[in-house]
């Protein structure tokens, strides 16, 4: 692979800052539902689930349109607003007392969901095809060290005040905005440019068009479904740490933090290897694999000694995504990589939306007083079983 350019170093550094402001405020999830007038962590769990649904909610139905803006009049300008968009959104956060109100910043982030959309785009424009599938595992390498930094921050800043990892990450999303004023240049030049019509506004049929786009039907539905799945981690890990091993809220930004660093390496290290070797469909399949393994793992583990040996394997499993991308975005032209990304973001989103509705009612079921078994990993069996359904369609493509 080609030295990084400038524009792309930039690009990860925005991702990587991205993931801290987001990371920053997972440990404290338990705790600000609690601010806000959960009862028990049932209930919190759900309440958490909700915030993340209006968040991808909001990505769903913007997710497509952001896209293909960006496919009309450049990546750039729609990059800085969806920034400062997340900007605005911590605000939010920090001043919240009440679920209503987190509910609205939520919503607002969803509409800067923008950012991880009109980044990768961006990737697509300056990379060769037969180097993308590596070079989106860059971008889950910068989310992975992201998410480090994050969760140990935000864990540490709350022993401060609950509000404090929303400033800091209030301040980081708005320092992105200045860098991308001085540094970022425009990466799509105007012949391939297309134009913004009524159409685009559906989100529906933009997903619709992409599907019927010859050879990408399927990693699109591979990447959705995998994506539910995978859902499960950052809706419950909080909850679940605190059922399984009584976690403090530190404990669980640093066990997130841990998670990062292997992701980053995976996708760093690991991914430009494994995609050289075994090419993308074989590791695909090989990634699905071991996801079933890992998801099936945490959903009995009660030993740290067994937390150790699946977590490194869930990591791994973030190769999948990456891939599917690739595969997708070498499917269409260059006018058309907005609109390709908005669409995978928007069924990320669809799946982030239907996910907390399905695993955490699972979770309160299996941890409430009274429950036929207490089982807080179930969420993650259940994953587990979904992935492997995956199986049958990434093997169809792999062939």
């Amino acid at each position: 692979m080609r030295a990084l350019n400038g524009p792309t170093l930039f690009i990860l550094a925005t991702l990587m800052i991205d993931a801290i402001g987001i990371g920053i405020v997972f440990p404290i999830m338990p705790d600000l539902m609690d601010r806000v007038g959960a009862s028990d962590a049932g209930q919190g769990a759900l309440w958490a689930g909700l915030l993340m649904t209006a968040y991808a909610a909001a990505l769903f139905v913007f997710g497509p349109v952001v896209g293909s803006i960006s496919d009309a009049y450049g990546r750039k300008p729609v990059l800085l607003a969806a920034l400062a968009f997340l900007a605005v959104d911590y605000v939010v956060m920090a001043l919240a007392g009440s679920l209503a109100v987190l509910l609205v910043g939520r919503t607002l982030a969803g509409l800067a969901g923008a950012t991880y959309i009109t980044a990768t785009a961006y990737i697509s424009d300056v990379t060769p095809p037969e180097q993308r599938a590596a070079r989106f595992g860059l971008i889950g390498a910068a989310f992975g060290i992201g998410f480090v930094m994050g969760p140990a921050i935000g864990g540490l800043a709350a022993t401060w005040h609950i509000s404090a990892p929303f400033w800091l990450a209030a301040g980081l999303s708005a320092v992105n905005v200045v860098f991308g004023v001085l540094v970022l240049p425009e990466s799509l030049r105007p012949e391939h440019r297309r134009p913004f019509g009524a159409r685009d506004l559906n989100p529906f049929a933009t997903i619709l068009r992409a599907f019927r786009i010859p050879g990408l039907a399927i990693p699109l539905t591979c990447l959705g479904l995998f994506e539910f799945a995978n859902m499960v981690y950052p809706t419950l890990w909080s909850f679940w740490g605190r059922a399984v091993f009584g976690w403090s809220t530190l404990v669980i930004g640093l066990t997130l933090s841990a998670y990062g660093i292997l992701v980053a390496f995976a996708q760093a290290v690991v991914m430009p290897v494994a995609v050289r070797r075994l090419r993308e469909r074989r590791l695909i399949l090989l990634g699905l694999g071991v996801a079933v393994v890992s998801l099936a793992g945490l959903g009995f583990t009660t030993t740290l000694w067994a937390l150790a040996i699946f977590l490194p394997l869930a990591a791994l499993t973030d190769l999948v995504p990456p891939t599917l991308t690739a595969l997708a975005a070498n499917t269409v032209d260059e006018d058309r990589q907005g609109m390709v990304q908005g669409v995978i973001a928007s069924l990320a989103s669809l799946a982030a939306v239907a996910a907390p509705l399905v695993f955490t009612p699972v979770f309160g079921f299996f941890v409430a007083e009274g429950a036929p078994v207490y089982w807080p990993g179930a969420p993650f069996f259940l994953a587990a079983c979904l992935v492997a359904v995956i199986l049958p369609v990434a093997l169809r493509q792999a062939r």
